[in-house]
């Protein structure tokens, strides 16, 4: 973006943020090709709060139309949910999450946040899984943001095809087909 004034970047950034909510605050400077120290300084000074509590607020809204999992339950944020067709989680990998040799995240967190995503986004009382045919695309790193899509392909009587696919920014990292039942 070109050179711009305090108040111009600060009316974009506020534009930017409640177009793109999930944006860091290091996506932010480079966007804004300024300082990551400027952006949370023109955050505060607007009220925008940091990342963590923007996500928090959009997962607790979403939380409660999940009928199948408990909210506790859902692993990752809850970011988006349109029953029986989209859901959308975030999923920030911490020291717990990954090898502590390594810092690779172990594989059962990605799949954990997968399945929670395409039992969460049918709208029943009791979902299970079926079966699972998943593939994992690359090692995930501590630090790294999840962001996990699950998109309902069909859903006749008790059985739904769901497909998730989950990227850190534009990489592919994970994706399965999940069959889920209704009881």
């Amino acid at each position: 973006m070109a050179a711009r004034n305090k108040k111009q970047r600060q009316q974009e950034l506020t534009a930017l943020i409640d177009s793109e909510p999930f944006l860091t605050d290091e996506e932010l400077a480079d966007r804004f090709e300024v300082s990551v120290q400027t952006i949370r300084l023109d955050r505060l000074a607007l009220g925008i709060p940091e990342l963590r509590e923007r996500i928090k607020a959009v997962a607790e809204q979403n939380y409660t139309e999940v009928r199948s999992l408990e909210s506790s339950e859902v692993i990752g944020e809850l970011i988006d949910l349109d029953l029986n067709k989209l859901a959308i989680s975030i999923l920030e990998i911490g020291p717990e999450h990954v090898f502590s040799r390594t810092k690779i995240a172990r594989g059962h967190h990605l799949f954990a946040q997968a399945n929670s995503l395409a039992v969460g986004i049918i709208d029943a009382e009791t979902v299970l899984t079926g079966t699972a045919e998943v593939r994992y695309k690359r090692p995930v790193k501590l630090g790294e943001r999840l962001v996990c899509k699950a998109v309902v392909k069909e859903f006749r009587g008790e059985r739904a095809h769901v497909d998730v696919t989950t990227k850190v920014r534009d990489d592919l990292v994970f994706e399965g087909q999940f069959v889920v039942f209704t009881m």
